[in-house]
């Protein structure tokens, strides 16, 4: 029995190492190549001939973000969990997402008791660390999301609530989020235009400015991602943009595939969408995702030879993802087993010990992905790196300076 438990196992490695092959191979030759044409600047100093000089990266330009758990602020996490929560959200995140916090139904569940108390934990935590964080969302009008008071209003009062709603939130929260979520998942449900007409998008939009005029306005939306909505999804930003609704970007949910992903389907709607000259943000991945049996059997464990797929497939979604350049970014919808709602998709078990996906992900982001140079000025005092854009610490004979190497510009020079 041992022996076919051994020969098992080291048939399925060969399976593993087969599989990563073929992703390899199916993801596009010259990925990298992409990713160093669009992630990629030069970083020149000027100093004196000799001078030692050392560049080290300290972030990341592209998102790479997580949701926040609402037990995150609410005081129901332990205090060894929080504390774990917070440092392992800051080793390995740059940008976040609020998870639920600012759902309708979650800060006013009952018709004028509102909570801003979650939100604002976040938001003071996240400010405090330097974290950008996404306002997640400010309308769903999915029928079943939607709170039997808000259903019991009249059309006008109903039109009157959407406008207090989007004008108290971004007013009293102006400045502070980098952006929202405008009105979620419309191909898949829209309540309030069955209610109130096609306007009503726009109209929102109008509210939320009057309430923060640079608010920047998403829309968010799934089963993008695998072809299956991206027509429909299509359609819809065509006509939006036609009636003049500032949409700032475009979200696009990780969420429905299975255990593996389609690699062609991913490309064909990055390419299908970046016609529309928007930034476009991964919202909400995990891997496995809502079509694996880990989401419908939440309590399934992954097996070791599971694991190690896994952390192949994110590397492989993350690297075709990152090599887009309408893609600026990446937010997992959950990173710890204990609050996170696929466990299986997490970087991190129950009790923190890391899984072979936060290993695969951390080998990306921090270490394939992540620039740190050093070296000699030459004769005209010149010293020159490629690096990935983001933020840089540039020490030279043990002076220290601290610069933005942005995508915008390209390339920065640095005198010393």
């Amino acid at each position: 029995m041992k022996n076919t438990k051994g020969m098992l196992r080291i048939g399925m490695l060969a399976i593993i190492s087969c599989i990563a092959a073929e992703n390899n191979e199916a993801q596009y030759t010259g990925i990298n190549d992409s990713i160093a044409r669009y992630r990629k600047g030069e970083l020149v100093v000027k100093a004196k001939p000799g001078d030692n000089v050392q560049v080290e990266q300290l972030q990341h330009e592209f998102w790479f973000g997580c949701a926040i758990a609402n037990s995150m602020a609410d005081g129901s996490m332990s205090a060894d969990d929080l504390k774990q929560y917070k440092e392992k959200f800051l080793l390995n995140f740059n940008s976040a997402v609020t998870e639920n916090a600012v759902k309708w139904p979650s800060m006013e569940p009952e018709k004028g008791k509102v909570n801003y108390a979650i939100v604002d934990g976040m938001l003071k935590w996240t400010e405090e660390n330097g974290i950008p964080l996404r306002a997640h969302n400010l309308f769903w009008g999915i029928s079943q999301f939607i709170q039997p008071w808000v259903k019991d209003l009249s059309d006008e009062e109903l039109r009157q609530t959407l406008q207090n709603r989007a004008e108290t939130v971004t007013a009293r929260y102006k400045g502070r989020f980098a952006e929202y979520d405008l009105n979620n998942e419309m191909i898949h449900g829209n309540y309030y235009e069955d209610r109130l007409g096609p306007d009503i998008t726009g109209l929102m939009a109008e509210w939320a400015h009057n309430g923060d005029s640079d608010a920047k306005l998403y829309l968010n939306d799934y089963d993008i991602l695998t072809g299956v909505m991206l027509p429909q999804y299509m359609k819809q930003i065509r006509t939006l943009l036609s009636q003049g609704v500032p949409i700032a970007g475009i979200g696009v949910q990780g969420h429905l595939h299975g255990a593996t992903f389609d690699r062609k389907a991913l490309m064909d709607a990055l390419d299908s969408l970046s016609i529309f000259n928007l930034p476009i943000r991964v919202t909400e991945f995990n891997i496995p995702g809502q079509r694996s049996k880990f989401y419908f059997n939440r309590n399934t464990a992954m097996t070791p030879e599971e694991e190690e797929i896994n952390g192949r497939e994110l590397a492989d979604y993350y690297r075709i993802c990152f090599a887009h350049p309408a893609v600026k970014g990446i937010i997992m919808w959950g990173f710890w087993a204990g609050a996170n709602w696929i466990p299986a998709s997490s970087m991190y078990n129950r009790d923190w010990s890391p899984t072979p996906t936060a290993k695969a992900y951390r080998d990306l982001v921090y270490d394939e992905w992540w620039t740190n140079a050093s070296g000699v000025a030459d004769t005209h005092g010149t010293f020159s790196t490629s690096g990935f854009y983001g933020k840089y610490r540039v020490t030279v004979n043990g002076v220290s300076k601290e610069v933005v190497l942005d995508s915008h510009k390209g390339k920065l020079e640095l005198q010393f």
